[in-house]
């Protein structure tokens, strides 16, 4: 994609955003977002098939960005810091979505939150899928996978609603520790940081 396209598809994406933060998604029309980025019918199908496939591809390149750059995070700092309690994925996570990137919170406590917080969700899935799996091993549960990994993703995404709506009053790392104490189930948290191992004192 040249550069003058991706300026066209930025200008739909901002208008895109603009508009949902005025009204319902049900409500604009294809006609509307392209008023409001200045940009011609044919241009707007020649990146777009429908309204909704737009806000598949904003949803995408949101979240997918986000997460990714948790991911990124985190193993950046692993790898420059050999302590256990290093902060986990999702703490990275939160601290991505407090910086407020591309207006991601104005999307997920706009009126159509809803979509957004269901493609959040289905973008969480595979995150803690891919966590879930590097950690499974050290779970000694007779529960299924796809359950729990469903439970986590639910929770995690319920509760960054909750900390969006009560206007983000606990830090990243106190939601961090709060959610990972929840779901802890036996003491082994499967996307959180291995506890640092008890060292016998000498006597």
């Amino acid at each position: 994609m040249d550069r003058r396209q991706q300026k066209t598809k930025k200008a739909i994406f901002d208008a895109f955003t603009a508009l949902l933060e005025q009204k319902n998604y049900s409500n604009i029309t294809v006609q509307n977002i392209i008023d409001a980025a200045n940009v011609g019918r044919t241009t707007f199908y020649a990146h777009f098939e429908t309204k909704d496939d737009l806000l598949k591809s904003v949803c995408e390149e949101l979240f997918g960005h986000i997460i990714i750059s948790a991911v990124n995070s985190a193993h950046s700092n692993e790898s420059h810091s050999h302590s256990s309690a290093s902060q986990s994925v999702l703490c990275h996570l939160l601290q991505h979505l407090q910086k407020n990137d591309n207006n991601i919170l104005g999307l997920l406590s706009c009126r159509s939150n809803d979509l957004f917080l269901q493609y959040f969700k289905d973008s969480m899935n595979e995150l803690v899928q891919n966590l879930f799996t590097i950690r499974k091993t050290e779970l000694s549960m007779d529960i299924p996978e796809d359950f729990l990994i469903n439970h986590v993703t639910g929770s995690f995404v319920e509760m960054t609603n909750w900390w969006i709506k009560g206007h983000m009053q606990q830090t990243p790392e106190e939601l961090d520790k709060y959610f990972c104490a929840v779901i802890e189930p036996i003491g082994i948290c499967p996307i959180c940081p291995l506890p640092e191992p008890k060292q016998e004192s000498i006597r």
